[in-house]
């Protein structure tokens, strides 16, 4: 049976796409709406937008918005309610690669943009989500990376460390307890997709509404392991971006101010979440060699997540 391009769970509906209400909940409509650029042209659009929009980083990034007839996805300069991956020449996948990975987030407890995989006109896939610093009305989020709050430039986006994440969100959040195991549970997230792009300014606290600064949904997710096999970390955590042991993420928990039983209950639940992980994993459309070492790598990491601290 397909498994449905938003949420990755069976889909017996035709055609066996998506389910309607995860079209609903993605879109705000009853049918997926239509994209009707090519793959090429959308890179064009990409350039076009430098300078246009906040969107950064090496993956080209388009913003879109609902036609008046909300039967469209077009290209939109400013309030855009979507933001659009598609495919790149340098690293295969990616869009496919994120869709999986930010699945793999939601298994575990972290909140992310509501998002999923779109065919082009080309046949290719795109990975599609909500800009979550949007609201419905077009208001706009106030919205802070790390990097900017630890007045850093852009291009110092890697000088930073997990232990200075913590920090900033004790500093900065309105409930920094509750925010900081969100923190922590993304850091450990990160390591075990072998996520080494998660750098300083992929990382934010948003203000709500009301002035409540928190920790923004999860974005630019993906296994960077799969495109560059012995990526590291971007942010070293306890000194170390690689052969991280339960015990130095132990250690960053007790950094971190938490309760040990709070600490060692996220590393314990990520290591019991291998054979579901890895189902999800088997479901998404990565190619079938990607699939492989994505489990592999996940059934290692929750190997060692899994090992108790020597007495």
């Amino acid at each position: 049976m397909a498994a449905c391009l938003i949420c990755l769970q069976p889909v017996s509906e035709k055609p066996a796409t998506y389910h309607s209400r995860c079209v609903k909940r993605l879109f705000g409509t009853s049918r997926p709406p239509v994209i009707q650029i090519e793959l090429a042209r959308l890179h064009t659009a990409a350039l076009a937008m430098v300078g246009h929009t906040s969107l950064s980083g090496i993956q080209r990034k388009i913003s879109l918005e609902l036609s008046s007839e909300r039967d469209t996805l077009q290209i939109a300069m400013a309030a855009a309610r979507f933001m659009l991956k598609p495919q790149t020449p340098t690293y295969p996948a990616l869009p496919e690669n994120e869709f999986v990975t930010t699945r793999l987030a939601n298994l575990v407890g972290i909140a992310t943009a509501v998002g999923g995989l779109v065919p082009l006109r080309d046949g290719s896939l795109a990975y599609i989500a909500q800009r979550f610093d949007r609201l419905p009305d077009g208001r706009k989020l106030r919205q802070e990376d790390f990097c900017q709050m630890a007045s850093k430039s852009p291009k110092d986006k890697y000088e930073g460390t997990a232990e200075l994440c913590v920090r900033l969100v004790r500093q900065h959040a309105t409930e920094p307890g509750i925010e900081v195991l969100k923190l922590f549970r993304l850091l450990v997230f990160s390591w075990w997709t072998g996520n080494g792009d998660m750098h300083l300014k992929n990382f934010s606290l948003t203000a709500d509404l009301q002035g409540r600064h928190q920790l923004s949904p999860a974005y630019d997710l993906a296994c960077t392991r799969l495109v560059l096999p012995n990526d590291t970390l971007a942010l070293p955590v306890q000194g170390r971006r690689d052969d991280l042991t339960r015990s130095h993420w132990c250690d960053l928990g007790a950094y971190c101010r938490l309760p040990q039983r709070a600490y060692e209950r996220v590393l314990d639940q990520l290591a019991q979440s291998c054979d579901v992980a890895c189902a999800l994993v088997n479901a998404s459309p990565l190619p079938p060699a990607m699939r492989g070492e994505y489990t592999e790598l996940l059934r290692s990491r929750s190997a060692v997540l899994a090992e108790r601290r020597s007495s």
